[in-house]
C-alpha cells in the first residue's frame, strides 16, 4: 500500500508538468526532402512548452538548435533534413527532466519532379485577377461555418458572398478561353475576423485556407487543374501584417513580434521616406512600423524568428500548392532588409520563379528602387524580379480623360513610359488599368466603351505582363469613386439564379457581349504573338489625339516584322501621316491583328474615333 501511495504521489507531481507542456501548434507541419532550405525552424506553441527539450530519433533528421523567447509557451526548434532522409512521419518528443511529457508528429514528403526548376510568369503571360469570394459559388455548403466569426450575407456589399475554390475550378476553361495564362486570387487563407473578412488580407492562420473558401487540398487541386489548362497559379502573400484574430495575438511569441508593442499606431503612408536621403528617421519608422487599421497588426520582421517563419511559410506554399508566382501585398511597408532577404531566399530555392511587389506609387523612381538589379544610392540591394507598374496605371487612367493640349491628352502616358530608363528590367513589370483596390475602369470612363477598348488594347500591347480584373470583360462597373465592396461585385452567373451569366453568355447585353468578345480576341492574339512578349518598343510623340508605337524584333533601321499600335482617344477620325513611320511601314503589307483583313498602306491610315488600330506589319 505504501508503494502504491508513493507511485500515486509521484504521478501527481508529474501531471502538472505534462499538462504544462501540451503542443497546440507546430509550424510548418511538414517539409520536403531535397530542399535547398534544409534547416527548418519549427515554431512550437503550447502551455509551458519552453521548459521542454525536443528530441528526434529518426534517420536523416536532427535537432541542431533550440531557442526560447519571451513567452514560456514557445520553442523555436531548428531541424536539419539530410538529402537522403526517408519520407514519412517524424515523431518529436518533448522532455522535461529527461521524461517525455508530449509528442507531436512532424512529416517529411517527397518533392514533385523538377519542382526547383518551375517556370514563373513573365511577359508571355496575361494575369486574370479574381476575388474568390465574389467570383463563383461552387459549394454553397461552405458559405457559413459554425464557430467562425462572420457568416455569409450576399445582400451586404462588404460581407461574405460565398464564392470559393470550387467555383474557380469549375470556370478554369472560361478563364483560359479568354486568353489568360495566370490566375491571381486575392488571399485565400483563413480570415476569422468579425467583419470585412471576404477580401482575405487580414490573415488569422498562415498555414490554413479559410474553410469558407475551401481546404488546403483544394488549393493544390486548383493549381493542378489550372496547370492542365496552361494556367499558372499566383498566390497573394502578405508579409506586412496579420489579422487581429490571429492566434498569435492571444499569446505573442515575443514582446517585439508586433510593431508598436502590440498596440495600434497608424502608418503615415509616407513611402518616399525609404529612399529619401533627407527623411527624418521617425518618419521612416512611422511608415514601416505603423499599422494600416486596428484590425491588421503590423509585423516586426526584424525579429529573426518571425523573419524565418515568414520565409518558410512562403517556401511551404510554393512547394505545397505548386505555385507559378507570388504577388506580394503592401511591398515597402515591411522592413527593407527583410524584403531583400525574403526574395533572395525564394529565388535561391526556385531560380526561375516569379514575384511581383505592390508599391502603390505614381513615382517610377520609388517603384524602381525595389526591382532586382537596381543600384540604389542608399545601398539597398533588391531581389524582386517584378513590380506592379502603378506609374503607368495612374498615367493611363489620367491620359484617357485628359483634354488635348501641349501637355495634355496622351502626354502623361507617353512621358511616363519614357521613364523606363529608371528600371533595371521594365519588360518584367506588371501593367494594369484597374485592380481590386481601384474603381473599375469602366466607371472611371463613365461607361465609354470605346475608351475602355483603347485601354484594353494598351494593356495587351505595351511592354510587360498585363493584369486584368475579373468581370471587366462583361463591363462590371461599380461606383466612380472607390468603394471596395461594390467594385468587387459578384461575377454574373457565379451564383444559382443570377439574371445574367458571363460564363455562358445568357442574359448579357449587346455591349457586354461585345466587350467580352473583344477581350477574348485581343488576349488570344496576344498569347500567340511573340513580338508582344519580348519585342522592342518604339513610340512616337502623340499628335492630334493619336498615340502610335511599334513592337519589333530587329533594329530601328531594319525592324523586320512588327506590330503597329495606334490609339485615337478623340471623338473624330484621325488620318495618320505615314511618313513618320516609314522605317516600319515603307514597302510593306499589313493585316488587321484581330480579324486578319488586309490593310492597304498605300493610301494612308485612318484611325476611327475612340479606337485602337492594331496591325501586323510584314
Amino acid at each position: 500500500m505504501r508503494f502504491l501511495f508513493a507511485c500515486c504521489l509521484l504521478l501527481s507531481t508529474l501531471a502538472p508538468t505534462a499538462q504544462a507542456a501540451a503542443v497546440d501548434h507546430l509550424e510548418p507541419g511538414n517539409w520536403w526532402v531535397g530542399m535547398r532550405h534544409n534547416r527548418v525552424e519549427l515554431m512550437v506553441h503550447g502551455a509551458g512548452i519552453a521548459r521542454a527539450t525536443p528530441r528526434i530519433d529518426r534517420a536523416g533528421v536532427a535537432v541542431v538548435d533550440v531557442q526560447r523567447s519571451d513567452s514560456p509557451n514557445y520553442l523555436f526548434v531548428t531541424v536539419e533534413v539530410a538529402a537522403d532522409a526517408p519520407t514519412g512521419p517524424v515523431p518529436i518528443d518533448f522532455l522535461v527532466d529527461g521524461r517525455a511529457v508530449a509528442r507531436r508528429d512532424w512529416r517529411l514528403d517527397a518533392r514533385e519532379a523538377r519542382s526547383a526548376q518551375r517556370r514563373g510568369f513573365g511577359p508571355a503571360d496575361a494575369i486574370y485577377l479574381v476575388v474568390p469570394d465574389r467570383f463563383a459559388n461552387g459549394d454553397p455548403g461552405n458559405d457559413s461555418i459554425a464557430g467562425m466569426r462572420e457568416a455569409a450575407d450576399r445582400k451586404d456589399p462588404n460581407g461574405r458572398h460565398g464564392g470559393d475554390i470550387a467555383g474557380l475550378r469549375s470556370h478554369l476553361d472560361y478563364i483560359a478561353g479568354l486568353g489568360f495564362t495566370q490566375l491571381w486570387p486575392t488571399p485565400m487563407l483563413e480570415n476569422d475576423q468579425p467583419q470585412h473578412s471576404y477580401h482575405g488580407y487580414a490573415i488569422t492562420d498562415l498555414y490554413r485556407v479559410d474553410p469558407r473558401i475551401g481546404r488546403n487540398e483544394d488549393v493544390r487541386a486548383l493549381s493542378r487543374d489550372a496547370r492542365a489548362r496552361g494556367i499558372g497559379l499566383v498566390m497573394d502573400v502578405v508579409l506586412n501584417h496579420i489579422g487581429s484574430g490571429h492566434w498569435w495575438m492571444r499569446d505573442l511569441p515575443a514582446k517585439d513580434w508586433i510593431n508598436g508593442g502590440g498596440t495600434f499606431s497608424p502608418t503615415n503612408h509616407r513611402r518616399t521616406t525609404i529612399q529619401d536621403p533627407h527623411a527624418a528617421p521617425a518618419d521612416r519608422a512611422g511608415f514601416t512600423d505603423g499599422w494600416f487599421v486596428p484590425a491588421m497588426p503590423d509585423l516586426n520582421q526584424r525579429n529573426p524568428h518571425l523573419a524565418r517563419y515568414l520565409v518558410q511559410n512562403t517556401l511551404w506554399w510554393i512547394e505545397y500548392a505548386g505555385l507559378s508566382g507570388i504577388r506580394e501585398d503592401t511591398f515597402g511597408y515591411a522592413d527593407a532588409q527583410f524584403l531583400s532577404d525574403w526574395a533572395q531566399a525564394v529565388l535561391a530555392e526556385y531560380p526561375g520563379f516569379s514575384m511581383v511587389g505592390e508599391e502603390w506609387s505614381a513615382n517610377p523612381a520609388v517603384v524602381a528602387h525595389w526591382q532586382r538589379g537596381k543600384r540604389n544610392p542608399d545601398g539597398h540591394v533588391p531581389h524582386m524580379p517584378s513590380m506592379m507598374d502603378f506609374p503607368i496605371h495612374v498615367a493611363l487612367r489620367d491620359a484617357l480623360l485628359r483634354p488635348e493640349g501641349w501637355d495634355g491628352g496622351w502626354m502623361p502616358l507617353y512621358e511616363m513610359l519614357a521613364n523606363d530608363f529608371q528600371y533595371p528590367d521594365p519588360g518584367r513589370l506588371v501593367v494594369f488599368a484597374e485592380n481590386h483596390d481601384t474603381s473599375r475602369l469602366f466607371a472611371h470612363l463613365d461607361g465609354d466603351l470605346g475608351l475602355w477598348k483603347v485601354a484594353m488594347a494598351y494593356l495587351a500591347t505595351v511592354r510587360g505582363t498585363p493584369q486584368f480584373f475579373y468581370g471587366s470583360e462583361v463591363l462590371l462597373r461599380g461606383p466612380r469613386e472607390r468603394n471596395d465592396g461594390l467594385l468587387r461585385a459578384d461575377m454574373p452567373g457565379g451564383w444559382a439564379g443570377d439574371a445574367s451569366d458571363a460564363f455562358s453568355g445568357s442574359g448579357l447585353s449587346t455591349d457586354q457581349r461585345d466587350a467580352q468578345d473583344y477581350v477574348r480576341r485581343l488576349f488570344g492574339w496576344r498569347k500567340r504573338t511573340p513580338l508582344l512578349h519580348d519585342g522592342k518598343l518604339m513610340h512616337f510623340a502623340p499628335a492630334d489625339g493619336v498615340y502610335v508605337y511599334f513592337r519589333y524584333a530587329g533594329t530601328p533601321q531594319a525592324p523586320g516584322k512588327s506590330v503597329m499600335v495606334a490609339f485615337n482617344k478623340t471623338a473624330e477620325s484621325r488620318s495618320l501621316d505615314l511618313g513618320r513611320f516609314a522605317a516600319f511601314l515603307g514597302g510593306r503589307s499589313a493585316r488587321d491583328a484581330l480579324d486578319g483583313a488586309r490593310v492597304d498602306l498605300g493610301n494612308g491610315l485612318v484611325v476611327p474615333p475612340k479606337s485602337a488600330l492594331l496591325l501586323e506589319v510584314e
